[in-house]
């Protein structure tokens, strides 16, 4: 899976408001805390709201917020806000593929491949990231002999 860089300023966007909630934060706050461009941020919020994920007060005393508590948002709902689905094959989502011959299996491994990642993304909320006491099966992944190393 490739996180794209809208996906990784969005998450981290997300846990900015999450450290914060339920007070509001600027962009220009958030850029600051996560070290990112403003206007790329903005573009990034503007998706995040479109989706619900996040609500924005205008004014001086403006800024935005999560639309619920952090433990209730999932890194999965935040990637997909910005970034669609979260495995597609050639634009198609993976049941959507259809193979013939020697590749006539190949959607079972691409329905595979989604639901591993959804195994990880949708069950990791914005307040267990920020805590680090992921769920068990998330913090296992990382303790593979491999799971570190490139490959």
């Amino acid at each position: 899976m490739q996180i794209s860089a809208r996906g990784d300023y969005a998450v981290r966007a997300a846990l900015s408001l999450a450290h914060a909630y339920p007070a509001l934060m600027s962009a220009q706050a958030i850029a600051q805390d996560q070290n990112m461009p403003r206007k790329f941020l903005e573009a990034v919020l503007a998706d995040l709201r479109r989706a619900g994920v996040v609500r924005a007060q205008r004014g001086a005393e403006g800024g935005y917020t999560l639309s619920q508590s952090p433990r209730d948002v999932t890194i999965g709902q935040i990637l997909r806000a910005v970034d669609g689905p979260l495995a597609g094959v050639r634009g198609l989502r993976p049941e959507e593929t259809q193979y013939s011959g020697a590749a006539e299996n190949l959607p079972n491994l691409w329905v595979a491949v989604r639901s591993a990642v959804r195994e990880v993304v949708d069950e990791v909320s914005l307040a267990e990231l920020i805590s680090g006491r992921m769920p068990a099966h998330v913090r296992k992944l990382t303790t593979r002999p491999d799971a570190w190393q490139p490959r």
